[in-house]
């Protein structure tokens, strides 16, 4: 018994981990700070003017931090796009980070944004194929049949957990490879490269999270199947 708890504890930190720990670290730094002379809005806007990029647009948006490499456009949170915090700053350098790495035609974004865009379509008919799979196991009276296509869901969902997982490396060199060296060659002090690296770190990991929660939604499923 003992065994089975440490078990279920093991996967709730593997799951809920990241998404925590990112969630933590924004939280932590979102403070505003009187040495920073910018929000992070006006800081995406100057590192895409810098580095040529004055086609990209920066919004605000309700739906997460990200780049839209199809409008060219950066998106950034309310808080993050008019709070002059070491979050705002950090999160706005990473996904200019995006824009730079579209902007230089590198080819892990292009595989990136076609692996997300398939995952998206993957999980949603995974979902499709979990919820008509009792439907047609009534018409069909086949349990082989119900199945197999709960069977084919799971897969279909999985697939999606792996391509997030796979699309990190891209999220890492956005971080670490684009916006950390521009950050610390010219807009933050040496006092906040550690905390700036935490937050870099978080936002590379924010897809971790993701793949962990697609991971999470297949032991529910299996879960419901049990039953």
């Amino acid at each position: 018994m003992p065994i089975i708890i440490l078990l279920i504890l093991f996967f709730i930190v593997l799951i809920f981990g990241p998404q925590w720990w990112a969630k933590h670290t924004f939280k932590r730094y979102a403070k505003k700070q009187d040495h920073i002379p910018g929000t992070g809005g006006e800081l995406a806007r100057h590192l895409l003017d810098r580095f040529e990029m004055k086609e990209v647009e920066v919004e605000i948006t309700e739906h997460g931090d990200h780049y839209d490499p199809e409008s060219r456009t950066v998106r950034l949170m309310k808080h993050n796009y008019n709070d002059n915090s070491l979050t705002a700053v950090a999160v706005a350098a990473h996904e200019v980070g995006h824009a730079i790495q579209h902007h230089n035609k590198e080819a892990k974004l292009i595989l990136r944004t076609r692996l997300i865009k398939t995952a998206q379509k993957i999980e949603k008919l995974g979902s499709i194929m979990m919820v008509v799979m009792p439907l047609v196991m009534i018409v069909t009276r086949s349990p082989i049949v119900g199945m197999l296509l709960a069977l084919a869901g799971l897969a279909t969902i999985a697939g999606s957990a792996l391509i997030h997982l796979i699309t990190l490396p891209v999220e890492w060199d956005a971080s670490f490879g684009k916006a950390l060296p521009i950050l610390k060659q010219d807009y933050i002090e040496e006092k906040d490269h550690a905390a700036v690296e935490r937050i870099l770190k978080a936002a590379a990991l924010t897809y971790v999270a993701a793949s962990l929660a697609s991971i999470l939604n297949i032991w529910r499923w299996i879960a419901l199947l049990k039953r």
